[in-house]
């Protein structure tokens, strides 16, 4: 049985995974504005390379997560798919920056595409089996919360510098061009990531599989397996009204909110600065640090006590109410020469997206109980590949909408917003109400969310009392 408290070394461990975790889609949405602001791809090019790299990414994790959970190994099921994982992503996110304005557009394109599914698919081989770890570290219900916590606040410096970035691919003292800046970046970034990526595997302790009565994973039987993952599988998750709606909550609240990420460049240089990305100095970085320094040492704390406090669920209705104040203020407070007026919004604004896999992911271990009690299996690797596979459909779709609101909106990077105030605050717009608009369905559907603390325990009790029958049999 596992231990209700897990040793802090090896939630730090799992910590740092999260680092890597976010910290590569963190720089790669900063590094997407160079696709458009400096080669010149435009909004549906973006959309594609958004797209379907990411929905391929979603197709390949039910697999993974289906391998992982039936691996048979001295190693256990998921640290060595860590650790190749690992290497995987840091080699092809260097291939995948170098681009040259020299090159035709088609050139770029197509380079940039096939590398950034070789990345996915690293991706993939890291994050399912990752998470999985995670899930399996206990089965207290509140200590759940609290590895999640500790693992959210170190993946959270992801975002306070990944920011930064801004200011060193577009200050001429750096690099003469943003181009430049992200092929040699692009170095700096996956090797230390992907060295955070491989201390999961080689800290957190595991064990062996080897006898362990699991399916066996082969050519012969692949197309059975196949079925089990994309059918038997979903369907044995989706039975689950709980899980149901922690999925749909997630699919809302991320990727609106991801959908207009990609565009906050735009509305802070355009909005605010008439276009000059040199003129914008340090605020575009200074949106994302500030907004993930108040996730890291303000949200994730009162999240995690609320939780305890409060429940899981009343924990996650309070901070994404605070949230869809924020976004409310965001409307009001980007005020052309008075950049500095929005820092009043952030606050409320990272409750959204700062609180939301602290408590999720642990949701998530909770409902694994539930599948256990009702199949018999523990499957990890498979309800984290299928929650995750519906936050990364989603985010595909996200990317895909940026591009198209850029086009919709009649958006042009080549002029200042003199010449296209209507399409800037079209953006502006979509970027404050389109994610509040997310919030406020996902917490519509969770208001009714029924996996307590006294159901949890009550699943626990009903599980060890099962091991106990079998073991006296």
């Amino acid at each position: 049985m596992k231990k209700n408290k897990v040793p802090f070394g090896q939630k730090v461990a799992f910590g740092i995974g999260m680092l890597a975790n976010q910290m590569f889609p963190a720089i790669l949405g900063i590094f997407m504005v160079v696709l458009v602001e400096d080669l010149e791809f435009t909004g549906w090019l973006y959309a594609l390379i958004f797209f379907f790299p990411r929905i391929f990414d979603a197709i390949t994790d039910p697999i993974m997560g289906y391998i992982s959970d039936n691996t048979k190994s001295k190693y256990g099921r998921r640290r060595q798919y860590v650790l190749i994982g690992a290497i995987v992503m840091g080699v092809a996110y260097v291939f995948m920056w170098q681009l040259y304005k020299e090159n035709t557009l088609e050139h770029n394109f197509w380079y940039f595409f096939s590398w950034s599914l070789l990345f996915y698919l690293g991706l993939t081989i890291f994050s399912v089996p990752y998470v999985a770890m995670g899930y399996e570290m206990s089965d207290d219900f509140h200590e759940r919360t609290h590895i999640m916590a500790v693992a959210q606040w170190i993946g959270q410096w992801a975002w306070v510098i990944a920011p930064l970035f801004w200011i060193i691919m577009y200050d001429p003292n750096w690099f003469p061009s943003a181009d430049v800046a992200a092929r040699e970046l692009a170095v700096w970034v996956a090797i230390p990531c992907a060295i955070c990526a491989m201390v999961p595997a080689l800290f957190i302790k595991s064990k062996s599989t080897v006898n362990e009565d699991y399916e066996p994973i082969n050519a012969k039987n692949i197309g059975k397996s196949l079925k089990k993952i994309f059918y038997d599988s979903f369907i044995a998750a989706f039975k689950i009204k709980e899980f149901r709606k922690l999925c749909a909550a997630t699919f809302l609240i991320f990727n609106a909110f991801n959908t207009v990420a990609a565009l906050t460049f735009f509305v802070i240089v355009y909005k605010l600065f008439n276009g000059d990305a040199a003129a914008s100095g340090i605020w575009v970085s200074m949106f994302g640090c500030l907004g993930a320094l108040g996730t890291t040492f303000i949200v994730i704390p009162i999240v995690t006590k609320m939780s305890k406090i409060y429940g899981k669920k009343k924990a996650f209705m309070y901070s994404q109410g605070i949230s869809v104040i924020g976004y409310i203020m965001l409307w009001f407070l980007f005020i052309p020469g008075k950049p500095w007026m929005y820092i009043f919004a952030l606050p409320f604004f990272s409750f959204g997206i700062g609180s939301l896999f602290t408590i999720m992911m642990s949701m998530t271990a909770d409902v694994i109980d539930v599948d256990e009690l009702n199949s018999g299996l523990r499957r990890e690797g498979v309800f984290g590949a299928i929650y995750w596979w519906m936050v990364k459909v989603g985010f595909a779709i996200a990317g895909g909408l940026s591009g198209v609101i850029i086009s919709v909106v009649g958006f042009n990077a080549d002029l200042p917003t003199t010449d296209q105030q209507t399409a800037v605050d079209g953006l502006h717009a979509f970027f404050c109400f389109f994610p509040m608009a997310g919030t406020i369905l996902a917490m519509l559907i969770m208001r009714n969310y029924g996996l307590n603390e006294k159901r949890a325990a009550e699943i626990k009790t009903e599980l060890e009392q099962r091991k106990e029958d079998l073991i006296t049999t």
